[in-house]
């Protein structure tokens, strides 16, 4: 496969040239036209960032996408699905505040949130997987399924778990519902924390397979009729379900790949992502460590394995920032993302990716002033 192309620009900025004249700059230049628009519901997969993050995206840039895709005829929503973990996105109401709180409604951005897997991240479609080795059916949000166009705006950071998060882990582990993200995520099922569980038998009744009983006072969930499918986890009044986060950083980044192709396979997706405010972690922690090199730039491509590659190579080509972890760090061998992460496995997800046909990890990086 040729190598795809990759449009990029740096963030050095002038009195007339800003950064967000920039990155319209860069819309405009790249492919992203090519898309028809017309009249089509465009899902706008971002990540609105958890409560007290401030290394996650500014709404600023979404706006300016949006406003685009408009001018081109789309009609763009920017959504995302709940977390897994308890945190403040655990449930579309609470999710929806906390985008408002980092600065995402329609007046700053000029569209609507939606939350793709509903209120409490049960919404889903079961879409199948052609060529999966992990996945035969992703559990994905159905507001993602429901729309005509994919477009990721991804923040390209480091992760504790993936190595890094980009377009791929943006799609892919972002469009997962509940559900979904317990399946990528564990290789387990469900447990009870009987210190947590007051018994009310929610579980039990959304229970399609019988597997929560009332054992006392207590839930439990016998795992030889549990089928994984998270259920109990989302109406949960008191959080006290939950799944093992014991998936290896190999096998999730694999599963993520699989995600990745349930949700844009077979119609038109794009993928930008800012490589700015670089963080060793995912945008999920309720606070962010320094960036571990200086910001990057933008980049565009209509290909999402060759964007992550090429974000990845000019994040390893940058100098760590002195007192960061990257600087920190007593781990001598690999590049920036597994001395930071030293069980991460980013290129994992890329082989795979490929292997999957979502794209190449070859790319022509296209230089837009």
């Amino acid at each position: 496969m040729a190598g795809s192309k990759v449009f990029y620009s740096d963030m050095q900025v002038n009195m007339d040239r800003p950064l967000l004249v920039k990155f319209l700059n860069l819309l405009k230049r790249s492919d992203l036209s090519q898309i028809d628009f017309k009249d089509r519901f465009v899902a706008v997969k971002t990540h609105f960032g958890e409560y007290g993050n401030l290394a996650s995206l500014r709404p600023n840039w979404a706006r300016v996408l949006c406003d685009y895709i408009k001018e081109l005829g789309g009609r763009p929503f920017l959504t995302d699905c709940n977390t897994l973990y308890i945190g403040g996105r655990k449930n579309a109401l609470d999710h929806l505040s906390t985008a408002n709180f980092n600065g995402y409604c329609e007046i700053t951005t000029g569209v609507h949130n939606i939350i793709a897997d509903g209120l409490k991240g049960n919404d889903e479609v079961e879409v199948p997987v052609e060529g999966g080795e992990y996945v035969q059916k992703a559990k994905v949000g159905r507001a993602l399924m429901d729309a005509d166009i994919i477009i990721s705006l991804s923040h390209f950071k480091g992760h504790e778990m993936a190595g890094f998060g980009g377009s791929l882990k943006n799609i892919g582990m972002g469009g997962g519902s509940r559900a979904g993200k317990m399946e990528m995520h564990s290789n387990e099922k469900p447990v009870v924390d009987p210190k947590l569980c007051i018994g009310c038998g929610r579980c039990h009744r959304i229970c399609a397979h019988d597997a929560p009983t009332l054992v006392g006072k207590v839930m439990h969930i016998d795992h030889n009729k549990c089928v994984g499918c998270g259920r109990c986890i989302s109406v949960c009044p008191r959080d006290a379900i939950s799944a093992p986060l014991d998936a290896t950083s190999a096998v999730m980044n694999c599963k993520i790949a699989e995600y990745t192709k349930a949700i844009i396979w077979g119609r038109p997706h794009y993928h930008i992502s800012l490589a700015i405010d670089i963080t060793p972690n995912c945008d999920c922690h309720a606070d962010n460590a320094p960036p571990i090199v200086p910001n990057v730039g933008m980049f565009a491509s209509a290909d999402p394995v060759a964007i992550d590659v090429a974000c990845a190579d000019m994040v390893n080509k940058q100098a760590p920032i002195p007192g960061s972890v990257l600087a920190d760090s007593k781990v001598t061998e690999g590049d920036h993302f597994h001395k930071i992460g030293p069980n991460t496995d980013w290129r994992s997800c890329i082989e795979h990716a490929q292997k999957l046909g979502l794209g190449t990890a070859e790319y022509e990086l296209v230089k837009v002033n």
